[in-house]
């Protein structure tokens, strides 16, 4: 007898274990890539607030000490700290571009008003000036970058005189004089201007022609005067007047701190052409006031983006300065510049990275309140410019002199007055 074996369909039946364990592999991975993708923003803007929140801490401490020391009638002397030497140990570098990332990470819309409203009250931003609502920047680095409406930054249009290219607090001006010439840093060190520009600078030739103009006053005894006196009276007149008449020119420097919070875009401080850029790789310690305070050649020693030219009264230059979380310093006459290289060094020893602006000798035009640069966090602008100390007329009259708007300490923003000279 032959039996025959039917199997029927059974709609209960378990799968294969091994085709099973497969799908719950695959379903529990693409599950944890979902969980991770939208734990990625949530989790950036966390980290981006808890770090706002850190610095608007610490803000305010420094607030307070400052306050009380000015008070107290202390002026800050340089004085290095142990704080200043672990600085040399991070990776400071590496720490900003980590942040930058940080900062690029597209903020959800519904969240933006918060963050941004976040950011302005913890470094006193004003958010009636931006050029866009809250909700269309996305992210906080395209916030801290913004542009502004058009008329919030008026350009003082007197000629005689020259703007600031930022916002920003005024940490240092003077004149520089004599050779071998430094900028205050604080009250107690100083560094060479020539290390900040650089070794083929043109404010070399500047300050020799200014040194040599003094020596030739200077060196003139009484007795030429009598001299001249008779040439005058006898001869020809003119003979004297000629080193009377000359333009008298000093070189003077400015030092603007930008807060977290200020407009962070560089703009023209005058009509000039740059003929040259130099770029200084370098490191990225802080700039607030503490550091200036404790970290030695501070300037010299960080990244940074230098613009160099002429302007109708002689030498002029912007240093762009980085900072802890500002390697990019970005150039819109030159868009391609990179700062902060993950391969690039910093060793103060190597050489800096130099352009030359075609045409040769004439180089960009660029008008007073023209953007020409912008960071991507807070840190510092020195401008160093030539400029007329007096001009002596054939009546004995003084037809110009130059002289500084703001102290150290003033706040001052884009297109206002640093200096001016008046002309009769």
């Amino acid at each position: 007898m032959r039996r025959l074996r039917v199997q029927l369909p059974c709609p209960w039946r378990l799968p294969d274990p091994r085709r099973l364990s497969r799908r719950l592999h695959a379903s529990a991975g693409s599950g944890a890539a979902a969980a991770q993708g939208k734990f990625l923003l949530p989790g950036a803007s966390a980290a981006v607030l808890l770090m706002l929140g850190v610095l608007h801490a610490k803000r305010m401490y420094d607030d307070k000490q400052l306050v009380e020391r000015k008070e107290q009638g202390i002026e800050p002397e340089f004085s290095p700290d142990l704080k200043a030497s672990f600085l040399r140990l991070l990776p400071l570098r590496s720490m900003s571009r980590v942040w930058g990332y940080l900062m690029e990470v597209e903020v959800p819309v519904f969240m933006r008003p918060a963050i941004y409203k976040a950011w302005a009250r913890a470094f006193h931003s004003n958010l009636q000036e931006p050029a866009l609502p809250l909700e269309e920047y996305p992210s906080l680095q395209a916030f801290f970058i913004r542009s502004l409406k058009e008329g919030s930054r008026p350009i003082d249009p007197d000629p005689n005189c020259l703007v600031s290219p930022v916002d920003g607090k005024v940490l240092r001006l003077g004149q520089l004089r004599g050779p071998g010439t430094m900028i205050e840093q604080v009250k107690g060190f100083s560094y060479p201007v020539s290390s900040l520009l650089g070794a083929s600078s043109s404010l070399h030739d500047a300050t020799e022609k200014d040194i040599s103009g003094e020596q030739t006053e200077q060196n003139v005894p009484e007795s030429s005067n009598a001299k001249s006196w008779w040439r005058v009276s006898v001869a020809s007149p003119k003979l004297r007047d000629r080193t009377l008449l000359s333009p008298k020119r000093g070189i003077f420097y400015c030092v603007l701190y930008l807060h977290p919070g200020d407009y962070h875009r560089v703009h023209s401080p005058v009509d000039w052409n740059i003929f040259k850029r130099r770029h200084f790789s370098g490191n990225l310690f802080p700039t607030n006031e503490r550091a200036v305070r404790t970290i030695r050649n501070l300037y010299i020693e960080n990244e940074r983006v230098v613009l160099e030219g002429q302007w109708k009264e002689g030498f002029v230059a912007i240093a762009a300065v980085g900072a802890t979380n500002v390697g990019s310093i970005k150039l819109l006459i030159e868009p391609e510049l990179r700062t902060n290289s993950p391969g690039s060094m910093t060793l103060h020893s190597q050489p800096y990275d130099e352009r030359v602006y075609e045409p040769e000798g004439t180089g960009m035009m660029v008008k007073k309140g023209q953007e020409v640069a912008g960071f991507h966090m807070g840190s510092t602008v020195v401008v160093v410019f030539e400029a007329p100390l007096s001009k002596a007329r054939e009546d004995g009259t003084v037809s110009s002199d130059f002289g500084f708007c703001v102290k150290a300490g003033d706040r001052i923003r884009v297109g206002e007055a640093i200096g001016r000279w008046s002309q009769s």
